[in-house]
């Protein structure tokens, strides 16, 4: 796809410059096929950064929601979203997508069937890219929809996701913080699915970094809606804050959606009322709102024992 060429050549020559020499001095030149696609993982997740940065601080200076004299829980936040889009994560996520793909396809293969595509599925989309890379947003998307729906659905699962709806000073940022189990679990989810429907491992991280760079516009502390119209083709930031609204956190919410809202629309969730209303989950434990990382990890943790041995 043109739109994927720049990031290509901005990972290829991250990967001859910096990367193919240290796996060579780190004796892991095994891993040299595999680093062009966690480079292009990472360059990926570079430009998520620096274009919601070009986006979202603009309009959250101009028209904040709300301001807050004392920001350290958003600078918390901040680390959430370099090691989720830069660090480490990307890196895994790449790896791990890739080696299930291979061995998924190597062992459907070896026993006569094909493995899944949409194009099998519907063969109109052959020689159609940009319209089956349209149709992979779509079913991602609706996808994490219900993930996400089910995470707010079962107190086990809703004592890690407290921790997202803990943050009373919701920015973009905001959009990455997770807990580490979550995360797994959101990963896992995504994973299957694109499995599922053939979605090819360089376009991965390409609809990883388009379905996530609208996510983080969602989260702005921006006064941003997009008319009747507008709200009903795309997640605005004023949608999707009714659901980190206080009176929202917990098991009952509404606008689970992440970047469509259509299946709120669709499964009854939607609430398309034009408040900007105050962010946070009044029963979250005080680390998950202002503690460092490590402690609202740890805080999670605890709640989800909790839950565990709770009668």
């Amino acid at each position: 796809m043109i739109l994927a060429q720049p990031f290509e050549f901005a990972a290829g020559f991250l990967q001859e410059q910096a990367v193919v020499p240290a796996l060579y001095a780190l004796g892991l030149m095994d891993w040299e096929e595999m680093a062009f696609g966690w480079t292009l993982f990472a360059v990926y997740g570079v430009a998520q950064v620096l274009i919601a940065l070009a986006i979202c601080v603009p309009l959250e200076r101009f028209r904040p929601v709300e301001h807050w004299p004392d920001q350290k829980a958003v600078w918390t936040d901040v680390l959430y979203t370099l090691l989720s889009r830069v660090g480490l994560l990307p890196l895994v996520t790449f790896v791990a997508f890739s080696q299930v793909q291979i061995a998924l396809n190597g062992y459907l293969t070896d026993h006569g069937w094909v493995p899944p595509t949409l194009e099998r599925l519907i063969p109109a989309l052959f020689g159609q890219p940009v319209l089956t890379f349209a149709l992979y947003a779509i079913i991602l998307d609706l996808a994490e929809y219900w993930r996400h729906r089910l995470s707010h659905a079962f107190n086990w699962w809703y004592s890690l996701h407290a921790l997202h709806h803990a943050q009373r000073q919701m920015t973009f940022w905001s959009d990455d913080r997770n807990h580490l189990l979550d995360d797994v679990i959101g990963f896992v989810w995504f994973m299957v699915v694109a499995l599922l429907i053939g979605v090819p491992p360089l376009q991965f991280p390409l609809l990883v970094l388009l379905l996530r760079l609208l996510e983080s516009l969602s989260h702005a502390n921006a006064r941003l809606s997009f008319g009747w119209l507008g709200e009903r083709l795309l997640v605005s930031p004023r949608f999707h804050r009714a659901h980190h609204g206080m009176l929202a956190a917990g098991l009952r919410s509404v606008n689970y959606g992440a970047v469509l809202p259509w299946w709120d629309m669709l499964f009854g969730t939607a609430d398309f009322s034009a408040e900007f209303v105050q962010t946070g989950d009044p029963t979250a434990e005080e680390e998950m709102a202002t503690g460092t990382y490590f402690e609202q990890q740890w805080a999670g943790i605890r709640r989800l024992a909790g839950r565990a041995v709770a009668p």
